[in-house]
């Protein structure tokens, strides 16, 4: 037999056999052993470990469903146990697919979250007088998911086309800034929702100045752009909107929009039909970047001097203005997300309120493989995990309020980490092209 020939199959070691000419790669066991360390915790945390009372009850209707659904009223314990092995049934389902290399959709990730979450839920509202609303846990879940998303966005066209923008953080902080000013002097928030933008665009110019025109390190340049934003928004909000904040910093809060029928539908309506115009813009934003990435010239275009600029030079793309145009493109996108925190919020610009998601929205970007609708998931998932201890909170719960406090960052954390490896960034991300 040749050497081109197939060789046999890999061995149940996870040794890599050749196929033709080209090695196997090597198994990665990192998923099946984080899925089945994940499902032993919750099934002993959750299952094993006596709740604090024997039911735990959840509510899924709204006053305004077409129909509503009674209180759903679970014994605690065995139904904790029993989504833990449903989470270890799917660690077991991901280690034989790793072991034969085969590839497992998102599905299983997904599955395995819901049952792992759901099993937190039930211990967690064990025994408590208020039962816990899974209906407003996840519309505010997707609410708060809302400048996350348009950061992760913001830096995904940034990276695509080879630029590093840490500045997220400080577009999102302009963005709140220029809107609640703006709502302020004109009493419309919609006005203050159409400035924040340009807020983001104007930092994203300077970072597109400095590295692209003077070629100065992009981490460093937007690491200085963020000190910048929250000094020059600190001091007008010390010397302007403080002392008059009647009229620059009272910022009216976008109406909730229902869209007929749809936002009637329980569950499902309140959730994705019940929000405020941005995050409905959020929708068209994702789909959009979406198709105009992937499936578009433009998009083409965009990838390829992030990934190889020279060649992409020499069939007559100009890379250094199409890497300004995405800049300028993402920091418009991100400022938008800073519209969140002031009128989308009905919020009062406040000192550094933004709280580091700029720098969420980076992970959530890394975590979606610099994809709009991958940004979208793991920005849902930081939002859920942010909506959770507030609501926690509300109906009490076992938990320290200190560990609640953490969990958005440790989510942020964990889910970035498990993730260490597998994805690659655009090849030629903060290098400057110079002729």
């Amino acid at each position: 037999m040749s050497a081109a020939t197939v060789t046999s199959p890999a061995p149940a070691s996870g040794r890599p056999t050749a196929t033709g000419n080209r090695p196997l790669k090597p198994i990665s066991w990192k998923a099946p052993i984080g899925y089945g360390v994940v499902g032993l915790i919750s099934l002993v945390l959750f299952g094993l470990v006596p709740p604090t009372g024997r039911t735990s009850t959840f509510t899924v209707s709204t006053p305004s469903d077409f129909f509503q659904i009674d209180p759903i009223t679970v014994p605690s314990k065995t139904t904790a146990i029993v989504l833990s092995l449903v989470a270890l049934a799917l660690a077991a389902v991901s280690f034989l697919a790793a072991r034969s290399r085969r590839k497992v959709g998102a599905w299983l990730p997904a599955l395995f979250g819901v049952a792992v979450i759901l099993a937190f839920l039930t211990w967690a509202d064990a025994g408590k007088a208020s039962p816990l609303p899974l209906t407003g846990l996840l519309q505010g879940s997707l609410f708060l998911a809302v400048p996350l998303v348009f950061g992760a966005l913001a830096g995904l066209l940034c990276e695509r086309s080879g630029i590093v923008n840490v500045a997220i953080e400080g577009q999102l902080l302009a963005g709140a800034f220029l809107a609640a000013v703006v709502a302020s002097i004109t009493h419309s928030a919609y006005a203050g929702l159409v400035a924040a933008p340009i807020a983001g665009a104007l930092v994203a110019l300077l970072l597109v100045l400095f590295s692209i025109r003077y070629v100065v390190n992009q981490i460093i340049v937007g690491v200085v752009l963020n000190v910048l934003v929250v000094g020059v928004t600190s001091y007008l909000f010390s010397t302007v909107l403080k002392v008059d904040s009647a009229t620059f910093n009272s910022p009216p809060k976008l109406p909730t929009l229902s869209v007929p029928l749809l936002s009637q539908i329980p569950v499902i309506g309140p959730v994705l039909f019940r929000q405020t115009a941005l995050v409905y813009i959020m929708y068209v934003v994702v789909v959009v970047l979406q198709i105009l990435v992937f499936k578009s010239r433009w998009g083409l275009r965009l990838r390829s001097v992030g990934e190889h600029p020279k060649a992409a030079d020499t069939v007559g793309i100009k890379v250094n203005l199409t890497r300004m145009k995405a800049t300028v493109l993402g920091g418009g996108v991100a400022g938008l997300g800073g519209a969140f925190f002031t009128v989308a919020a009905g919020l009062a610009f406040g000192k550094e309120m933004t709280g580091g998601k700029g720098f969420i929205a980076l992970a959530a970007m890394i975590l979606g493989r610099w994809n709009p609708t991958g940004a979208l998931a793991a920005a849902l998932l930081f939002g859920f995990s942010d909506n959770l201890q507030v609501v926690l909170g509300i109906i009490g719960t076992p938990i320290p309020s200190q560990i609640m406090l953490m969990t958005p960052y440790v989510v942020t954390i964990f889910a970035v980490a498990g993730l260490v490896g597998r994805v690659r960034a655009p090849a030629a991300e903060g290098i400057p092209y110079e002729k």
